[in-house]
């Protein structure tokens, strides 16, 4: 169950860094919004296979 609840915060953290981002800084570009997109994925998905998989 602990393992879920990390998932499913970090997943939320993971998105409310993706919509701020796309608000604040790249609202009318598309192809770096989605490059950015997914840099913060794959930045995220390393943090997440580093700290909290085992």
């Amino acid at each position: 169950m602990e393992k879920l609840t990390h998932g499913v915060i970090f997943a939320a953290v993971m998105v409310i860094a993706i919509v701020g981002v796309d608000l604040v800084f790249f609202r009318h570009h598309t192809v770096p919004r989605f490059i950015v997109n997914v840099g913060i994925v794959l930045v995220c998905l390393g943090f997440y296979w580093r700290f909290f998989k085992r």
